[in-house]
């Protein structure tokens, strides 16, 4: 009977002990956005298998043992842990996860439910130190993607293609959007065409006015479906930049400096003729008959042998003497100096530059407000001669939580520009045989590579008929230009509910661009329009005029005196406004509901004009 007695004592206090160390607690869950209540949400005792889920309140009960915490969870919300107590209320925050995001510059869809194909690159990986034009960012980064720089030159848009060329006849390019706006070209210019050399093509990168310290992220949208966002627009492709935000609870001042210098080319990159070569081959061609005084002294472009000729028929009356004694003795000797010369063009035209590259920014938040702030200059003196860049820019963005349900977001962005670059005509093809050709090309790149070493370069010799001298032509036609672009964007987001959110937003974007080709009285182009010596020159010089109302006369100059000013503007006035409504929700933990709809409208009226 006492033994009994002694169990019984024994269970009893077990049974107290162990409802001492458990206790009962209740709570509710809610959504951090908007307070509503977090139906179905798991509230499991961490590390054990007990739990239950709330209700249609948000609301639970739950017996938890002493030491223990809770882990609650929710599809698409943050899982989070938390320490018991009697009726706690649980705040959750949605899970903001970037890498299950697919942001189409309309909206941000959950990867899962996105059926196209799309890629998400981060800008801190993709971007290229000492590269300050973004397009060029994404070159070997993403499968499908081929990037193709066909210019060193800044502001040059490269060829990208996106899954290959997806139109034999309409344009290749991919749309370029930037937080959620089509970022429009400045000027128009075919993908084929960017690899011409031509002017335009200096203004043809859609970003090139963008701080690549700006951007947060790339997302590239590679098949069909962005045309049913975007429309037909948008068959080669998209490509979404997501520029930095300012973030809760967190200050930062960041300074960003690079400095990229770029060596001269080295023609032991090249398997080119050095002077003694060149001269060599053309004493061979003088032996055959093929260099003679009255083959090279008339023609539209002469080298050592054609400036030989000419010092040989330039009588100087002060002096009494010719330019160059015509004996074998003094022409061997003129051209043992030639021989002998290597001029070196890349070390002419070209420098050892430094590029500097500049950015400050600052970026502070609240959970009722944050913003972003960024300055940036870009100081590039030239690679070549009669090269350079100076551009500026700024980016503000302002968020701001006016309450648990409304949100209003502003953008500035603005860049300026300056640059200047050798002087160039637009390319000619033929159409029979398909030659590419370009009058007056005095790019010092295919300059370097494409003259003789043989020739001096501060000697004057004859191109176009004319008086030419590659430094001269290049401090004597050259263009500047002068771009200035502002974007201004607001949107405001509602959520009535936690499942319904609606968006409208409203975008203005003003660029200006100058395009000047300065092609002054001394440069060797405007001299051949007027290069008429004799009568030969006047018969064969294709820069003069002919009358065909009087096919006998003499052909005439068009230009007498003085040279060419040409003045290109370029402007675009674009209008964004979009309204938007997408509903979210999640039934039973496996259904997901996803609809979006809205309507767009836009206005672009492109300026265009010369003088």
């Amino acid at each position: 009977m006492k033994q009994r007695l002694f169990l019984f004592t024994v269970s009893m206090f077990m049974a107290i002990v162990s409802a001492l160390a458990q206790t009962k607690i209740t709570g509710t869950v809610i959504y951090q956005s908007d307070n509503e209540p977090v139906v179905g949400a798991h509230v499991m005792i961490h590390g054990a298998k007990e739990g239950t889920v709330t209700d249609i309140d948000g609301r639970f009960s739950i017996v938890v043992p002493k030491n223990k915490k809770l882990s609650i969870s929710y599809v698409g919300l943050k899982p989070v842990i938390v320490t018991p107590r009697n009726g706690m209320l649980v705040s959750m925050e949605d899970e903001k996860v970037l890498e299950t995001v697919v942001v189409t510059g309309m909206h941000a869809v959950d990867k899962r439910l996105f059926t196209g194909a799309s890629t998400k690159i981060n800008a801190s990986d993709a971007i290229i130190n000492g590269i300050s034009d973004v397009s060029r960012s994404l070159e070997g980064r993403v499968a499908g993607v081929s990037v193709q720089n066909v210019s060193g030159t800044f502001g040059t848009a490269p060829k990208i293609r996106v899954r290959g060329a997806t139109s034999i006849y309409g344009s290749s390019k991919p749309l370029w959007v930037v937080d959620g706006v089509i970022q429009e070209d400045i000027a128009d210019v075919d993908a084929d065409a960017l690899s011409s050399g031509d002017a335009a093509t200096l203004i043809s990168s859609a970003i090139a006015g963008l701080n690549a310290d700006d951007i947060e992220s790339f997302n590239i949208l590679k098949d069909g479906s962005a045309t049913s966002i975007y429309g037909a627009r948008a068959m080669a492709g998209v490509i979404v930049i997501t520029t930095k935000r300012g973030k809760a609870g967190t200050s930062s001042i960041n300074y960003t400096g690079e400095f990229t210098m770029r060596l001269k080319p080295s023609y032991n990159q090249f398997n080119i003729m050095n002077s003694q070569e060149q001269m060599d081959f053309n004493k061979e061609l003088e032996a055959n008959g093929l260099l003679s005084l009255a083959q090279t002294s008339r023609n539209s472009t002469s080298g050592v042998y054609g400036k030989m000729y000419h010092l040989i028929n330039t009588y100087d009356p002060a002096t009494g003497k010719f330019g160059l004694e015509n004996t074998p003795e003094a022409r061997a000797e003129y051209l043992r100096a030639a021989e002998m010369r290597n001029t070196d063009w890349f070390d002419e035209l070209f420098s050892n530059s430094i590029m500097q590259n500049h950015s400050i920014s600052m970026s502070t938040g609240t959970d009722k407000a944050q913003f972003y702030g960024s300055l940036s200059l870009m100081n590039d003196p030239g690679w070549s001669e009669q090269s350079s860049v100076r551009r500026y820019t700024a980016n503000f963005n302002s968020m701001f939580k006016i309450n648990n349900k409304l949100s209003l977001n502003f953008i500035v962005n603005g860049s300026h520009r300056n640059q200047k670059a050798p002087g160039t005509t637009s390319q000619r093809v033929d159409a029979v045989t398909g030659a590419v050709s370009r009058s007056f090309d005095i790019n010092p790149y295919s300059y370097a590579l494409n003259t003789s070493r043989a020739a001096d370069p501060n000697e004057i010799y004859v191109r176009n008929y004319a008086p030419f001298n590659i430094h001269n032509e290049l401090a004597n036609n050259y263009m500047e230009y002068n771009i200035a672009d502002i974007k201004f964007q607001a949107e405001l987001k509602y959520k009535p509910v936690r499942t319904v959110e609606l968006s409208l937003l409203g975008a203005y974007r003003y660029s200006h661009t100058s395009q000047t080709n300065n092609i002054k009285e001394n440069s060797n182009m405007a001299m051949s329009f007027r290069a008429m010596d004799d009568a030969t020159m006047r018969d064969s010089n294709p820069w003069l005029y002919k009358d065909p109302d009087h096919p006998n006369d003499y052909k005439v100059s068009v230009l007498p005196e003085g040279g060419f000013y040409r003045k290109y503007l370029y402007g675009i006035n674009n209008y964004n406004l979009r309204a938007t409504a997408a509903y979210n929700d999640v039934f039973n933990d496996i259904h997901i509901v996803n609809l979006f709809g809205g309507m767009e409208m836009s206005d672009l009226s492109r300026l265009s004009e010369n003088f």
